[in-house]
């Protein structure tokens, strides 16, 4: 694989925040194709041990002596104008892409492009479609969110005209992409540290779909009105999907075991297939319905989509079963906006349990503070909630908002809710409070999982 502008693989590209998920997974591609990678990050982490093994130089901590011999810099929009290796960079001339841009250049080589956006279920979505064209043969590149054991990680190097990523509006990054099929899972308000508002917001996500080609395709979900209204101002074809409205659809949902569920898939007044979801909640049926109808866009045969999705069985931090012990289950799943800790709980209501533990870490200040009163009412279906500091990300603690505050909220609405300020503090208490038949969920995208991990361990 070459890229446009790097023509020769002896080339060396440099990644500023090479930990994170998606840079990762940029500098595995580039790995796989032959490319000196070297790449930085505050942490180490099994990521940047994962591309130690596979050739890249690691330095842990950013110091401006990481720039050697490096004919590229790339970097994360995470990261601050005044990072050492990035003002390094400029001075020495050296060409400097941010993550976004780079991706976008990695898409240009194929044609059939598929991203992936939406406030939530991109990871998912992403994954499931990959077990689609996985089991169809299509021999896609795939770059995703999380870990995905189908391709033993976060990214698959194939050698077809198949690219399958998400497409995050954070920082309207995805407006650099080059989709050939674009979908739209949901817009709600978010990254209002970057956006004014959900105007902003919509208006981004018309931007990302108008980069789609008269000849590709825009899958939406016909029951998120804002999504929906963007399909009128496009130039390609549309194909929605949606439980109570949409091309595709879904019926006779039933949900069984472990809350997972069985439902028929219409095509219009056409039924095409039953299916068997491995993975629990209606939220989960909303995303297969994306991934089906990008797979019929693509051709896909209805066997390949039926078994694709039935040998889904989630990505890591995604209601993730970690374990069990002591008739205890624990689950850890990354939700960290409102309707995603909605949907979480409401999948763990039909999860087999006799009280629900919820731990929550909230992400970000920001995100807190603008989503105050909503996240206030997004735990009602936990029995007990243990509250964590504030995972503060990329952000500073400004004082104007904390978890203390959060939890006062909480418990203005009738949950009961309990601050803690430790992950061993919490444990301590989930030791002598939970009994058989409890299910404990560690909740939030920051490092939260591990209490639940914490929790297994002392019990062994």
């Amino acid at each position: 694989m070459s890229f446009d502008f790097l023509k020769d693989t002896n080339k060396k590209i440099h990644f500023i925040g090479i930990g994170g998920i998606s840079m990762s997974g940029l500098a595995e591609i580039l790995l796989n194709s032959g490319y000196k990678v070297s790449g930085s990050d505050r942490s180490q982490s099994n990521l940047t041990d994962h591309l130690k093994l596979k050739g890249a130089e690691i330095y842990i901590g950013h110091d401006e002596n990481n720039i050697k011999d490096v004919d590229l810099v790339v970097y994360t929009a995470a990261i601050p104008e005044d990072n050492p290796e990035l003002l390094k960079a400029k001075e020495l001339n050296i060409p400097i892409m941010d993550r976004a841009e780079f991706l976008g250049h990695v898409m240009k080589g194929h044609k059939y492009n598929v991203a992936i956006s939406g406030t939530h279920g991109k990871t998912t979505t992403t994954s499931m479609l990959s077990h689609i064209t996985l089991n169809a043969n299509l021999d896609p590149t795939i770059l995703v969110g999380g870990n995905l054991d189908a391709i033993n990680g976060n990214v698959r190097v194939g050698n077809s005209e198949y690219f399958i990523t998400e497409a995050c509006e954070y920082k309207a990054s995805f407006l650099k992409f080059y989709p050939y099929i674009g979908v739209i899972l949901n817009i709600e308000a978010d990254h209002l540290d970057f956006y004014k508002d959900i105007e902003e917001i919509q208006n981004t996500f018309k931007k990302f779909a108008q980069l789609i080609p008269e000849d590709g395709v825009l899958v939406v979900n016909a029951d998120d009105e804002k999504a929906l209204s963007i399909s009128k101002e496009v130039n390609c074809k549309v194909l929605s999907f949606g439980l109570s409205k949409g091309d595709i659809r879904a019926k006779n949902i039933i949900f069984g075991e472990n809350g997972c569920p069985k439902f028929d898939v219409y095509n219009g007044e056409d039924k095409l297939f039953n299916l068997k979801l491995n993975v629990p909640g209606e939220h989960n049926v909303l995303n297969a319905l994306a991934s089906i109808a990008v797979a019929l866009s693509l051709n896909i045969d209805k066997e390949s989509i039926v078994e694709g999705l039935f040998t889904f069985h989630g990505t890591h931090r995604r209601f993730e079963i970690k374990g069990s012990t002591n008739g205890i289950t624990v689950i850890d799943d990354y939700a960290h906006h409102p309707t995603e800790i909605k949907a979480t709980l409401n999948a763990a209501k039909n999860f087999p349990h006799k009280r629900i533990f919820c731990v929550f870490q909230p992400h970000t200040y920001s995100r807190t503070i603008s989503l105050l009163n909503e996240f206030a009412t997004s735990f009602s279906n936990a029995d007990t909630l243990l509250l964590a500091d504030i995972y503060a990300a990329r952000e500073k603690d400004t004082g104007i908002v904390s978890s203390d505050i959060l939890g006062s909220k909480i418990r203005e609405n009738g949950v009961n809710c309990k601050n803690f300020h430790s992950f061993s503090d919490m444990n301590n208490f989930l030791k002598k409070e939970l009994r058989s038949g409890d299910l404990l969920i560690t909740i939030g995208a920051g490092d939260v999982y591990k209490v639940g991990e914490m929790f297994l361990s002392d019990a062994v």
